[in-house]
């Protein structure tokens, strides 16, 4: 079958990507300086990692003084996803694509790009896959950009505010699955238990604040995938 390897079709096929980007990296700029970063440590961080949850439960962390190891695993745990997405992608890729494009392209190998590239006829080039995380890596970085600058000039009350924007994007990633994935909505509702229990019993508050969300997060997705495995079949036709 034909390689699919027009890097002006990636470019297009990244557009809607980096404009959807481009809104969630402005609140990330404004929650990073209103936590207490300067807007050209937010824009390092998106530039070297595109992940916004990651990098959203990184900014706390770093702000608070946590060691390394504490960064390094809430990052693992987090983005442990993406090494599986990187492997299914890999059965797409043609030939054309060798060791060195496969390491550049997994960096920017973000949901969205996973889902659109996967969703392509055929194998699929680097050319045309450079063109697709092109222009979603500019949005993230510009879109941090002018954040973390609107988070310097703009009042500290309007910046509060605009600073939930950030937790509004993971609500409104989270609520459609729990509305239909009863598992789901059980799982989340274990994780914020448990993330009660740190916060209120005291021996459980002298717990770093990245660990604790590691733990959590660990441990209600261990016991769901126990109780309520996904069948496999069911979802790889969805």
């Amino acid at each position: 079958m034909k390689e699919n390897n027009n890097f002006f079709k990636g470019i297009s096929d990244g557009i809607p990507i980096c404009l959807g980007y481009m809104s969630v990296a402005f609140a990330f700029g404004i929650f990073s300086v209103d936590s207490g970063l300067s807007w050209i440590h937010a824009l390092l961080i998106s530039m070297t990692n595109v992940t916004s949850a990651g990098q959203l439960a990184a900014v706390p962390i770093i702000v608070s003084g946590g060691t390394l190891i504490e960064l390094a695993v809430s990052q693992l745990v987090i983005n442990l996803r993406y090494a599986l997405m990187s492997v299914s992608l890999s059965q797409k890729l043609g030939k054309s694509v060798g060791l060195l494009d496969r390491f550049i392209i997994s960096f920017v190998n973000t949901d969205e790009v996973f889902a659109v590239a996967t969703s392509q006829e055929g194998a699929i080039g680097k050319k045309y896959l450079y063109g697709l995380i092109l222009t979603p890596y500019l949005g993230w970085s510009v879109g941090t950009l002018i954040g973390a600058v609107a988070g310097n000039i703009l009042p500290s009350l309007v910046v509060s505010a605009l600073g939930i924007a950030i937790y509004g994007m993971f609500v409104a990633i989270v609520v459609p699955v729990v509305k239909t994935h009863r598992p789901t909505a059980f799982c989340v509702l274990t994780a914020i238990v448990f993330s009660c229990a740190f916060e209120y019993i005291p021996l459980l508050k002298e717990v770093p604040g990245g660990f604790s969300i590691i733990i959590c997060a660990a441990a209600a997705s261990a016991i769901f995938a126990v109780i309520a495995p996904v069948d496999s079949e069911v979802d790889s036709n969805e």
